[in-house]
This record gives C-alpha cells, structure tokens and sequence, in this order.
C-alpha cells in the first residue's frame, strides 16, 4: 500500500483493497492528508463583558448570565440608579444617595 495513501495517513490492507484513515487525533481526507486536529478555542462569554454598564457577568454553562449590580435596578444592558433626582420618587419620597427615602 505504499504511495496509496495521504501523508500522515494508516493504510490497512482489506480483503485485498487498500483503506486509508487518518490515525486518532488527526483528521482530514486520508487520500490527501491527516493534520492534527485543533482544539476548539476557549470561549470566555464574560470577556468582554455583553451586560452594560452598571450590571454583572455570570457564566453559566458556557453562557453569559447577565444582572444588575446590587443598588441597580432594571435589566441589562439597561442597568440604573433607584433615582438621580427628586422627581424620579414618589410624591412623598427624595431622592437620597441614588435611594427613593423618606425624607422625614
């Protein structure tokens, strides 16, 4: 079976026919050539960071989780303060350290 078969190929005799196959760990067309299979890259979901601001990345099971940091109300990517100002509270509330407080 020499010549039969692709660099790096096995080349067993079946029955009178000659099989190619590349050998474990390699792959390609073993009439033309094995090459030594690739590891798939390392996925991080979290880097960078699909969440917006003011918001946390989680992976959970190959996937990006993602939540608004404590103090941070809304969904990302659309993460915010209680209130920036007065008039974000209730009629009865301020606005005090981004927090809906009585004032009283």
């Amino acid at each position: 079976c020499p010549g039969t078969c692709g660099q790096n190929a096995v080349c067993q005799v079946i029955n009178h026919i000659p099989m190619c196959s590349c050998p474990q760990g390699m792959s390609g067309n073993p009439f033309v050539d094995c090459r030594q299979m690739q590891a798939p890259p390392v996925t991080q979901p979290c880097n960078p960071s699909p969440c917006g601001p003011y918001s946390q990345c989680r992976e959970i099971n190959g996937q990006a989780v993602c939540s608004c940091v404590p103090g941070y109300i809304g969904s990302p990517p659309t993460c915010r303060p209680e209130c920036v100002v007065n008039s974000d509270c209730g009629r009865n509330e301020a606005c005090s350290n981004q927090k809906c407080r009585d004032p009283c």
